[in-house]
């Protein structure tokens, strides 16, 4: 497969609704390769929409989606890890058995290598006292670790996360991050979806959306000093950009 040199994602003048709920309304981004890339929204479901879109769960009513130069589809499967804000494991296998299940599922390991990666992959999660246990038998922040896991075990060039912190303790979520960056740092694309303030700060870039359209679009410090207070917090610059779009839609 050749390598793809332009953005990791293209989202052109896409429109989505369910039904006559307008969720997305011509939305337009770009996102380079190698880039931490945030989504935060005061409500409403854009930007997991947004998300299901760029793997190709949902198709747009009108505009394009590209991931690697190209419309979402299966081929991009072995490229692309996708933790959803649900969890989707099988409660009564085991965490090994989870996260060996799907890394066989990309194809992509001989028996020798899968192994290893599954090792390496519920580690880095801090599971591995647990592999043996039956997700049921988790706490819901444990199973937030298998889904990120999961998510992980097939090293993707993009990885799409929907509130993947939910649940964590600041240790275990300072560690994840840790990983997060590692992996940007090594060229992969991370998208993440997320209401917490904490993980929107160690975004290299942030995007505000407000009733399906964007509000804000700039780096968490950038962003900051468009308020006018460069020592704002995230939450006082997320709710100036919101009150912002309301006034001007009400002029």
């Amino acid at each position: 497969m050749s390598i793809h040199q332009g953005p990791a994602i293209s989202v052109n003048d896409v429109i989505f609704s369910y039904g006559k709920r307008l969720v997305l309304n011509h939305l337009s981004i770009e996102i380079p390769t190698g880039q931490i890339f945030g989504l935060l929204e005061a409500n409403g479901s854009g930007k997991t929409t947004l998300l299901k879109l760029i793997v190709g769960l949902l198709k747009p009513n009108s505009g394009s989606v590209q991931v690697f130069g190209e419309r979402p589809s299966t081929k991009f499967a072995e490229r692309i890890g996708y933790m959803p804000q649900l969890s989707a494991v099988y409660q009564e296998l085991s965490v090994q058995e989870n996260v060996d299940f799907f890394a066989s599922m990309y194809g992509s390991f001989d028996k020798r290598a899968r192994q290893q990666a599954v090792e390496r992959t519920i580690a880095t999660v801090g599971l591995t006292e647990r592999r043996r246990d039956s997700v049921l038998s988790l706490s819901g922040g444990m199973r937030q670790r298998v889904s990120l896991a999961i998510a992980l075990v097939h090293s993707p060039s993009l990885l799409m996360l929907d509130e993947p912190t939910v649940g964590l303790d600041p240790e275990l979520r300072a560690s994840f991050w840790q990983h997060f960056r590692e992996l940007a740092d090594q060229g992969s694309t991370l998208v993440l979806s997320s209401h917490t303030m904490d993980d929107a700060a160690h975004c290299d870039r942030l995007v505000f959306l407000q009733e399906g359209h964007i509000v804000a679009d700039g780096s968490p410090s950038g962003l900051k000093a468009a308020t006018g207070n460069p020592n704002a917090s995230l939450e006082e610059v997320f709710l100036y950009f919101v009150r912002e779009s309301k006034s001007i839609g009400s002029s």
